[in-house]
């Protein structure tokens, strides 16, 4: 066999066009005498004169189609099914104009019209069959000239995602990767094959099928499986001894597309995830598309994520605010290199300067400002009290009042459970926030909308327990945990982000909206899932230590005060606060000045102070029992 196809690769059959062009038009044309035979058996010498006549006539036609349908410039050692669709388009032309003038001639010149259809079933069994002989051959020397033999690959999914994949491997065997079998719950795929690879069983069965089908690897090809799907595979494959891989979820995989480059290791946001969301694409299309949209803390977390799911919607232009001019250049570096066609404008600005901001507004416009710069870290922020006041909340009024000032259109802020019943001064920062925005909103126009977004911690963002934790099993622990009962709600940031636009896009003004974040996850829990993920025990190879509760920390998050009631919205995950105690008392502009004088002085006890006026539930000294 390889001497076949290295003689095949010689003859430049597969990438040398006049001898590809010769010899789809030996096969096309050879087809028509095998018609004739298959037709009339011994008796084709009494019709002679009918084949050559029928032969000239389809080598002329059968050599124009080739042309028109570019047969010749298919790839033979790589063909698929778009390429046997295009040879039966040709094949179905060349079989009615020729069926059309047997019907007309049949008067003068006696040939069968059951010759056309005959040619035409021909045909397509010679030319496609040429092509997949052609690429078994190169797919099998490819197989044997691999350094190592390939790893037996038991797939758990047989749905659009798993099947995909599987073709894949079964396409590049250079991968070194060979499906041996499907794992799926659904009944009815059950004793069935997709791409001749069989369903052998259920998840359940994993641990078994490992054994029984000699497998190397499980590839967990799931794409929407919520996370305790995707912990139930893991669970088995661990116990099963099996190295194991997943293809992204939907957030990673945005084009519905699954290969083998997007296979990668379980992570712990594959053990948390949760359902997709189901985004009205035109109701977020109908505030984005064509408009200037500016988003702020552009290099961070949120804010690059931001920037990557509003692009999609095709904005006019995205302005790009960013105080880290760090952060901002190697996010531009990657718009670059990602989206070379993105109109955006990247700017070092900082939004506590009121004249930067008036003349960023003047000269771009923004219609659409999605506010995600802030200061977020609890026990930083607690050492720094002044600096979490001018950023969070002197910054996001100076960037409302220049909103409400040059026509806004929509302003969303990116809101935080910390500023609920805060204990931290990072989280009361936030509550004003939230405050300065509903504020906003009564001043604005008919035509604005002035929004808050509150939702939990995000995974994976810069300086979460995630990355901290990858650090400390890296450098052999300790894991480092406040308290072994803390407790937090976990998002993936995209998810996170696509709400947020999602809940922008109801664009009631003055709403304060919550994201349902789920069910609370135990640190510990999620410490010791990533040290397993890591290949480690924890309390084995990796120990964890308790290290107290950080200034400013609670054990439990909230996403709703005792004062606030909920409504629901038309969209499952995003709820409304009906009813938000916020401050409206006559002196709340004179606090903010009095608290913006205290952090401009360094006096934190006078921020504090401040901070408790304004609200009442804010305790800056929590106590744990």
């Amino acid at each position: 066999m390889r001497q076949i196809t290295a003689f095949a690769n010689r003859l430049g059959i597969q990438s040398y066009l006049p001898l590809k062009l010769a010899s789809d038009l030996l096969l096309w044309v050879i087809a028509g005498p095998l018609a004739f035979l298959v037709r009339f058996e011994t008796r084709v010498p009494g019709f002679w004169l009918e084949l050559l006549i029928y032969t000239a006539v389809s080598a002329f036609l059968k050599t124009i189609l080739v042309f028109i349908y570019a047969l010749h410039r298919q790839s033979w050692h790589k063909v698929g099914v778009r390429d046997l669709f295009m040879i039966l388009r040709a094949v179905g032309a060349a079989s009615i104009v020729l069926l059309a003038a047997a019907f007309v001639i049949y008067p003068a010149l006696s040939i069968p019209r059951s010759i056309p259809i005959l040619d035409g079933i021909l045909s397509v069994f010679l030319l496609s069959g040429a092509r997949l002989a052609l690429r078994l051959l190169n797919e099998h020397q490819q197989s044997q000239s691999l350094a190592q033999p390939a790893r037996r690959v038991l797939v758990v999914g047989a749905g659009e995602a798993g099947t995909m994949i599987a073709r894949e491997m079964l396409r590049h065997p250079q991968s070194a990767l060979y499906p041996v079998g499907y794992l799926d719950d659904e009944r009815g795929k059950q004793r069935t094959s997709f791409y001749g690879v069989p369903v052998v069983g259920v998840i359940d069965d994993l641990p078994t099928c490992v054994k029984r089908l000699n497998v190397n690897e499980v590839l967990i090809a799931m794409p929407s499986a919520p996370g305790e799907v995707i912990r139930h595979v893991v669970t088995l494959a661990r116990e099963a001894k099996i190295k194991h891989r997943i293809i992204p979820g939907v957030y990673d995989i945005l084009s519905g597309n699954a290969s083998i480059s997007h296979l990668r290791e379980v992570d712990v946001e594959d053990l948390l995830r949760r359902e997709p969301v189901r985004l009205n694409m035109e109701e977020i299309a109908s505030y984005l598309q064509d408009r200037v949209v500016l988003v702020t803390g552009a290099g961070g977390s949120i804010g690059s994520e931001l920037v990557r799911q509003v692009m999609r919607f095709n904005p006019s232009r995205l302005i790009l605010l960013e105080r880290d001019e760090n952060n901002l250049y190697m996010f531009e570096r990657e718009l670059c290199s990602t989206c070379p066609d993105l109109e955006f404008t990247p700017l070092v600005a900082d939004i506590q300067r009121t004249a930067k901001l008036d003349h960023i507004f003047s000269t771009y416009h923004p219609q659409v400002v999605f506010h995600a710069a802030a200061h977020k870290h609890v026990p930083v922020m607690e050492a720094n009290p002044d600096e979490a006041i001018l950023n969070n909340v002197l910054g996001t009024r100076n960037l409302l009042q220049v909103a409400l000032t040059h026509g806004s259109e929509r302003f969303v802020n990116i809101s935080t459970d910390k500023a609920i019943q805060p204990t931290s001064v990072m989280g009361a920062s936030k509550r004003i926030a939230e405050y300065l925005v509903a504020q906003a909103a009564r001043e604005a126009n008919d035509h604005q909308a002035f929004v808050s977004v509150r939702f939990g911690n995000v995974l994976g963002s810069r300086g979460s327990a995630i990355p901290i934790f990858r650090e400390q099993i890296q450098a052999g622990g300790p894991v480092t945990i406040t308290h072994p009962d803390m407790k937090r709600f976990f998002m993936s940031i995209p998810e996170a982000t696509q709400l947020v636009l999602q809940a922008a896009a109801l664009g009631e003004n003055g709403a304060l909206y919550i994201l349902d974040m789920g069910d609370p996850v135990n640190i510990v829990d999620l410490a010791c899932e990533v040290i397993r993920l890591s290949g480690l025990e924890p309390y084995v190879d990796i120990q964890l230590e308790f290290v107290g509760v950080r200034p400013g920390e609670k054990l439990y998050e909230e996403l709703l005060t005792t004062d606030e009631e909920l409504a629901p919205t038309r969209y499952d995950k995003i709820l409304r606060v009906q009813k938000d105690r916020h401050a409206t008392e006559d002196n709340f502009d004179t606090a903010i000045a009095r608290l913006l004088e205290a952090a401009n002085a360094l006096d934190s006890a006078a921020i504090r102070a401040v901070l408790k006026e304004l609200i009442p539930s804010y305790n800056s000294n929590p106590h744990f029992s």
